[in-house]
């Protein structure tokens, strides 16, 4: 295994990298295995070979064609997962469309400013999901649905929005409906979709997603098909997928875990996509895998913990399982055992990146021992380019701490609308600054340990949170637990920690303090210890560290 002295590596590879359109690709596969499975929907009752998932894109991305839509127009994309979020997915790239995922925790507020922030001239939007009634809202922001003709909206807040497409089979005011707009196309338009193939460029922006919004309002990072296509693919590679593999898809479409690393990198192997639920539920999980004999899963650590922990988790044969990825937050060992062993994942990976990087940078292997499987992200993915740097932008030397750049095919092509802050993100020389905190060994393996801004420093001293999270994670009693600093006038900076017990154990604040003393620096032990049933959480399973922060702060006066 090669060596190296400073934190700087490259990833090289025999395969090269995808000169495609996403579309082009699509077909490629369908061509070669017309009849193989494409996509399972179980609770919509759809199974589609890859000849039925291209012959349904097409038809839907002519509808869009003949509604008007051009090269380059933006169309927002706002639901939860199904079927057809995958026919949008990928119709709209093969019309040239740049498709704008919105998340569907989002509220009015957010809504409107993702829609003006990148001029969305259409929106696909699912009727409702859980407790967001997605048509009332839009009507509440656009009231001039209920009186105008589809596709013909002249909305006072939505200054270039013209075209609302529902999902669906209710007739809603001013709104045309999924199933219809392949009715819509002509033979003109299926032939404008053909001549518009043959002109799309692999570096087309095709794709905005959102980034966290928590420092301010949220940035629409702007990845192309060649972004995209090939993160998909090397990261199937790296959990060896093939034509046979059936990989089920719980995390959201509207992040890249699951519409990149999700399904372009099932159709970049000809393997099938298996959708359990429109959003995580572990039970549905623990039944799709069993009916379907799905061979890889995907998810973050807590929804790996849910699935475990299921009381009928005992009832499901997963036997069929054999590879995925855990990534998004830190894994803990015990947690990666109970995976491999309890799930029968021998070959699951954990991954890094960041939507900015479309996203994977870092993917540990297959044969990995389980220690650098929970210890570090792996290695750097191929085909692209890692340092970890200085406060003075000087590359340091391996085991010491920086922040993660990277640089390669996978650096999105800048923030929509916003060359400032874009200029912020990516140097001149191309490198995407990530905000993250890093160490890499010898052997190129990097450990992610923490964000920038999330490191405490209390009287001088710098804390990792998730070294203090790691340790913590050895106590018997406790499932989880999340790190965070608060103001304190003595020292700066106090740490806190949140933690959930396992179900039926009983933990004292006392306990876990206990724990700590003499096994941890006394700068590290956590001064507030707060026992929690659960943490507050993103739609992907992220934990909202701020909000405990911002929750302990108002506690505190």
């Amino acid at each position: 295994m090669e060596t190296r002295t400073h934190s700087y590596a490259s990833g090289a590879s025999q395969k090269p990298l995808i000169g495609q359109t996403i579309g082009a690709r699509l077909d490629e596969v369908a061509a070669a295995t017309p009849l193989a499975d494409a996509l399972i929907v179980p609770f919509q009752n759809v199974h589609l070979s890859y000849a039925e998932l291209r012959d349904q894109t097409d038809a839907f991305a002519a509808g869009l064609i003949a509604l008007g839509l051009v090269q380059g127009d933006r169309i927002g994309i706002w639901s939860q997962n199904n079927t057809e979020w995958v026919i949008a997915q990928f119709a709209t790239a093969k019309a040239g469309l740049i498709l704008v995922n919105i998340n569907p925790a989002y509220r009015v507020h957010e809504l409107e400013y993702a829609l003006n922030k990148v001029g969305c001239v259409a929106l696909i939007l699912a009727d409702r999901f859980k407790s967001s009634d997605y048509v009332a809202m839009l009507t509440s922001l656009a009231p001039e649905l209920s009186s105008c003709a589809p596709g013909k909206l002249h909305a006072a807040r939505l200054a270039q929005l013209r075209i609302v497409i529902r999902m669906g089979d209710e007739v809603t005011p001013g709104m045309l409906n999924f199933a219809s707009i392949p009715r819509l196309a002509q033979p003109a338009d299926h032939a404008s979709l053909a001549a518009r193939a043959a002109t799309l460029q692999f570096d087309d922006p095709i794709n905005i997603q959102f980034t966290s919004g928590t420092t301010g309002q949220p940035k629409g990072a702007t990845l192309t098909h060649h972004n995209i296509l090939n993160n998909g693919f090397f990261v199937g590679e790296g959990i060896r997928l093939k034509p046979t593999d059936r990989l089920c898809i719980p995390v959201p479409f509207y992040h890249c875990f699951g519409m990149v690393m999700g399904n372009l990198g099932v159709i970049t192997h000809g393997a099938c996509m298996v959708i359990p639920s429109e959003g995580f539920d572990p039970l549905r999980v623990l039944a799709t895998v069993a009916t379907y004999k799905c061979t890889a899963l995907y998810g973050v650590p807590t929804m790996f913990i849910a699935i475990l922990n299921h009381p009928d988790f005992g009832q499901y044969d997963l036997s069929s399982l054999r590879t995925g990825i855990m990534a998004g937050s830190i894994c803990p060992v015990e947690l990666m055992r109970q995976v491999m062993e309890r799930m029968h994942m021998s070959e699951i990976t954990i991954a890094y990146g960041m939507t900015e990087t479309s996203p994977v940078s870092f993917q540990s292997a297959t044969d990995d021992d389980v220690a650098r499987r929970v210890a570090t992200v792996g290695r750097v993915s191929p085909h692209l380019e890692v340092k970890i740097i200085d406060s003075e932008g000087r590359t340091v030397p391996c085991g010491i701490t920086g922040e993660l750049l990277t640089r390669g095919y996978s650096v999105m092509r800048g923030y929509w609308g916003d060359p400032e802050r874009t200029a912020d993100a990516i140097d001149a020389a191309r490198w995407m600054h990530t905000g993250d905190l890093a160490v890499m060994d010898e052997h190129g393996y990097c450990t992610i340990v923490g964000r920038a801004k999330d490191l405490v420093i209390r009287g001088g001293e710098n804390i990792y949170p998730r070294e203090v999270e790691e340790f913590l994670y050895r106590h018997p009693k406790i499932r989880d637990v999340a790190v965070f600093g608060i103001p304190e006038p003595k020292f700066g900076e106090q740490l806190c920690a949140w933690v959930i017990p396992h179900d039926g154990e009983s933990l004292s604040p006392e306990e876990v303090i206990g724990f700590c003393t003499d096994q941890i620096a006394h700068y590290k032990i956590p001064a507030l210890v707060r026992i929690v049933a659960e943490f507050p959480m993103t739609i992907t399973n992220k934990v909202q560290k701020f909000i405990m922060r911002e929750t302990m702060i108002a506690e505190r006066g």
